[in-house]
């Protein structure tokens, strides 16, 4: 099930967000988690998020048999009592090309004992369906080069783009 994120989720989202971060070899100070959390709280702030749940009698693996996107589901529990596996930090944005809206998925991470079980993709259709709600627009995302298991998810659910991605502190 996917969900937006809650106050109670703040030791799994915290746990996921610094394997998220050891992945990418970053560790995150805790002024940044503490940052991120806030903005994550925070309705007026420039991201959002949603979470994957999963029952707790469910296999962490989720064989696929129930759909991870379930919003029938949602609408039965906050998930609230269930164990948040992965999560999906998104913000609007604008698109000069368009004049209108558009999304930044910042960040995507499923829990390495919950992957293969649709969570990532369903994680990003609920943030696909969030921004379609609130205007529409182009969903955008960076992933690293190497990362080809992510790329096998995103290559089934988007189309891969041309543009190269620079960097510079300021």
């Amino acid at each position: 099930m996917i969900r937006d994120i809650l106050p109670t989720d703040r030791s799994s989202w915290e746990r996921l967000f610094l394997a998220y971060g050891v992945f990418y070899e970053t560790a995150f100070e805790p002024h940044v988690i503490d940052g991120v959390w806030a903005w994550l709280m925070d309705a007026a702030a420039p991201v959002s998020a949603v979470v994957a749940v999963a029952d707790l009698g469910d296999k962490a693996s989720n064989d696929g048999a129930d759909d991870p996107s379930d919003t029938a589901a949602a609408d039965r529990t906050s998930g609230a009592a269930m164990p948040v596996i992965g999560f999906a930090h998104y913000r609007r944005t604008v698109d000069t090309f368009t004049a209108g809206p558009a999304w930044h998925l910042d960040d995507l991470f499923v829990d390495p004992g919950a992957r293969n079980g649709g969570y990532a993709t369903a994680l990003i259709q609920g943030v696909a369906e969030r921004a379609a709600a609130a205007g529409g627009g182009t969903l955008r995302w960076i992933t690293a080069a190497d990362n080809l298991a992510a790329q096998r998810i995103y290559d089934r659910v988007a189309n891969r783009t041309t543009w190269v991605t620079y960097e510079q502190e300021t």
